[in-house]
């Protein structure tokens, strides 16, 4: 019974975790964009989306990540198991690469947050999609609970990556045609 109160907990936190990976780059591309505007609007909108940023990151993201990874570590401690088990290595292994991309995540947080844009809005609608990838993997891991079916997965993640860039290309000629869109 324990098992399955542990379990819940880590998937809500591991939502809102991914939630805020999720909203936090977009932000950031608004960041950027407000940041090549000229005054008051520079201003007025670089202070709000700030604002946003820091609500968005340390009062939801990070929390979130803390919480998923206690009750993780609570699940594995339960079934210990699972360390075991191929299809678990293969998984924390992207978990691994979650901790990276949201500690990248942070670094451009923290540059945005100081007024240091080192990136276009472009390279952060593209890094936008890395979550989606990571998040694609990680379920598909929990669910089959395989580690060789993972492959089907990544080359499935490699097909969505590929669908993404296109949709991305296509957005992007939208965009040079209607700067509104």
């Amino acid at each position: 019974m324990e098992y399955n109160y542990i379990k819940s907990l880590h998937l809500i936190f591991v939502i809102t975790w991914f939630a805020g990976l999720f909203y936090i780059p977009r932000l950031f591309v608004y960041q950027i964009e407000a940041f090549h505007k000229s005054s008051p609007e520079k201003e007025i909108l670089g202070k709000q989306l700030k604002l946003m940023a820091k609500r968005l990151w340390y009062i939801i993201t990070w929390p979130s990540a803390i919480l998923a990874t206690l009750f993780a570590i609570w699940l594995i401690i339960i079934r210990p198991v699972w360390l075991e088990q191929g299809w678990m290595h293969v998984k924390l292994a992207f978990v691994l690469l979650l901790f990276v991309y949201h500690y990248k995540t942070h670094i451009y947080y923290k540059q945005l947050q100081n007024d240091k844009v080192k990136v276009t809005s472009n390279f952060m609608r593209i890094w936008n999609e890395g979550a989606t990838f990571i998040l694609f993997a990680v379920v598909f891991l929990a669910i089959l609970k395989n580690s060789i079916n993972w492959i089907y997965g990544v080359v499935g993640i490699i097909v969505l990556g590929i669908l993404i860039m296109l949709g991305f290309r296509l957005y992007k000629n939208i965009r040079a045609k209607n700067p509104e869109a």
